[in-house]
Formats: structure tokens, sequence, C-alpha cells
């Protein structure tokens, strides 16, 4: 999964580097249903914010396809 381009750009600015820090499949999480998630935390480097880190969660649907739920930068 890739997470390129102007995710996140705002009064970060645009992303100069992102590598994947940890992921962990769960099947819970606080305050969403059951289900098939991935937690993915990206240590990224933003023009504005050089030391950040982002949470991607995607979330398998009953059709089968993997749909980000969250998204996060902190």
């Amino acid at each position: 999964m890739g997470v390129k381009g102007r995710c996140g750009q705002g009064s970060t600015g645009a992303v100069k580097s992102r590598r994947v820090a940890s992921s962990q499949a769960t099947h819970s999480l606080p305050g969403a249903p059951d289900g098939d998630y991935v937690v993915i935390h990206f240590a990224t480097s933003f023009e504005q914010k050089a030391d950040a880190t982002e949470t991607v969660t995607p979330m398998k649907d009953p059709d089968g396809h993997w749909r980000v739920s969250g998204y996060y930068i902190r």
C-alpha cells in the first residue's frame, strides 16, 4: 500500500520523505465496529513539519475491498 502525493498537504506542506515505522493487524479499535483493520504508522517529514507521524488505518469492507477509515498526523 502506498500513501503518496498530496495526502496531508496543507499547513504541513508537501511530503519530503516517508517510511513505514510500524504496522499491525487488529480486529477491534476503540470507538469503531469490530472488523479487519491494519494500523500503519509512517515516520514522515513535511516541508513545514520535519518530524511527524502519520497514522493510516484501512478497514476491509464487507465487499472484500480495503478502504481507508482513518488518517491522522501527529
